[in-house]
């Protein structure tokens, strides 16, 4: 069974946590030269627990330059999952499984270019998904504007427990285009667009719907195209509260599924002394329901779906994140620091129901994250 989404987001969030331990909150100092990622080597824990789901696991990133126009990673994230969300336990039985995940990256400094490739393979006992990409990005105007584009292919087999072989495959295609613009030795703005194309089995063989309350297997369009478009602006505060940034950012989703979502963070950093930094944030994220998302439909229709990622919901995110610079414990030439995260989150169904219950389904999450980092 496919990764729930939160669980791939957290993956994605990695690369967050490990900004808050390399960088300070300051927004920019000027225009500064394409340079490539320093030499580091990191080591993650991470803990995920909400909505009847468990996921906990180590993280390893190895990057090493070449010369001085190459930089090679290595990365390795591991789930061990405990399933007994909602739609487990409504339908079938809880379950444990570990997933893995293998990611592969280079990126090339060529002038005022960076061009990055990277794949990932990641397996779970029923589900294989392999994603190819490229990334390029131009300093142009005096390095005070970068210009980015990407492009990402995904292929996945789906496959079903207890079912020997696999039995359906999905195909996606993401196309990015990014502009990040400095403003002011004080000030950066970015603005992100991108298109998500997916094709092939797009639902899940476990889950079931409801047609005039009996449990049919769930029937979904085997084609989406999704985009969206994510504005972000950081400050440095400067003399109002030296040492710190504040930052926001809003995204919007709209996709051919009907699906329309607004997506809002608002966040400060507060550098203390010279070797801490702490950052809170608050996320609100609101969805609209899928054209074909009935809690319990009255009719045959053609496509029916209970899955409640696609329903009306509401999330709410708060976050503390701090890094410490360590000294003392390693050779000269190598620094080490020192990152977590918690993050508590509330999601809230408004046509999702609990069938044991008969109320709108509702739950918290905690996220949990260690980050040990490595340069030299």
């Amino acid at each position: 069974m496919r990764l729930p989404r939160v669980l791939i987001w957290l993956r994605r969030r990695w690369r967050g946590l490990a900004a808050v331990a390399l960088a300070a909150p300051a927004a920019t100092t000027g225009a500064i030269a394409a340079t490539l990622p320093e030499d580091r080597s990191e080591l993650m824990f991470h803990s995920y627990d909400g909505g009847g789901v468990k996921a906990t696991g180590p993280a390893v990133l190895v990057r090493k330059s070449l010369a001085s126009r190459v930089s090679l990673s290595a990365g390795v994230y591991v789930d061990a999952v405990s399933n007994a969300s909602i739609d487990v336990v409504t339908t079938a039985s809880p379950f444990k499984e570990t997933r893995n995940a293998y990611d592969l990256g280079a990126e090339f400094l060529v002038r005022d270019n960076i061009v990055s490739l990277g794949f990932n393979h990641s397996k779970e006992p029923d589900y294989v998904a392999q994603t190819a990409s490229v990334d390029v990005s131009q300093e142009v105007f005096g390095g005070m504007t970068t210009v980015a584009l990407g492009f990402s292919r995904a292929a996945d087999k789906v496959g079903q427990r207890n079912t020997p072989g696999f039995f359906d495959k999905a195909t996606h295609w993401q196309y990015r285009v990014g502009v990040t613009q400095i403003l002011s030795p004080r000030w950066l703005a970015s603005a992100n667009f991108e298109i998500v194309a997916d094709d092939g089995y797009l639902g899940s063989p476990y889950r079931a719907a409801r047609v005039f309350g009996a449990a049919v297997p769930e029937r979904n369009p085997r084609t989406r195209t999704g985009r969206a478009i994510k504005l972000r602006t950081i400050h440095e505060t400067g003399a109002l509260w030296s040492g710190s940034s504040l930052r926001a950012e809003y995204r919007y989703y709209w996709d051919t599924w009907a699906i329309k979502s607004s997506t809002w963070e608002i966040g400060g950093a507060k550098r203390f002394g010279e070797r801490w930094i702490v950052d809170a944030s608050v996320r609100g994220h609101s969805q609209d329901k899928a054209l074909f998302f009935f809690d319990n439909a009255q009719a045959e229709t053609t496509y029916v779906s209970r899955n409640r990622q696609l329903s009306t919901f509401t999330t709410t995110s708060f976050s503390a994140k701090a890094s410490y610079e360590v000294r003392g414990l390693l050779p000269t030439g190598y620094e080490m620091k020192v990152a977590g995260v918690y993050e508590l989150k509330r999601f809230r169904f408004k046509d999702f129901t609990d069938v044991r219950t008969g109320a709108p389904y509702r739950y918290d999450a905690t996220v949990l994250q260690v980050l040990v980092s490595i340069a030299y």
